[in-house]
């Protein structure tokens, strides 16, 4: 029993490692830190809903699914801006003053937010 339970509890941690998104999006599925840097560094442009503003997309567009934007995608926008490819918006800058942890909660956030939201077309 000692070591079943040793088992489970070894698999369980196994997911949590260090720039594990996934993990670090379950819990910032309800908001906290994830959500206050979003808050504080995106939502003037991409809208504190997730959903666009007049100076930047809709994080819950399908473009920005996974499959099309991965994770690192969005790390590499944050950190070094992005031209302009997919709207009208004009190139997004780099985002200054992100520790490598807040950039990772923010991709965590907007993980957990897309899952539990659904995208749009």
């Amino acid at each position: 029993m000692t070591s079943a339970l040793a088992v489970a509890v070894m698999l369980g941690f196994a997911g949590c490692g260090e720039g594990d998104t996934a993990a670090a999006g379950r819990n910032e599925s309800g908001g906290g830190r994830g959500a206050a840097v979003y808050a504080s560094s995106c939502a003037a442009c991409h809208g504190a809903d997730l959903g666009g503003t007049d100076k930047g997309p809709s994080h819950l567009s399908i473009i920005y699914e996974p499959g099309h934007h991965s994770d690192e995608s969005f790390r590499s926008a944050i950190i070094n801006g992005a031209r302009r490819h997919h709207w009208s918006f004009g190139d997004m800058p780099p985002v200054e003053g992100l520790s490598g942890e807040d950039v990772e909660l923010v991709i965590a956030f907007v993980r957990a937010e897309q899952q539990r939201r659904g995208f749009e077309d």
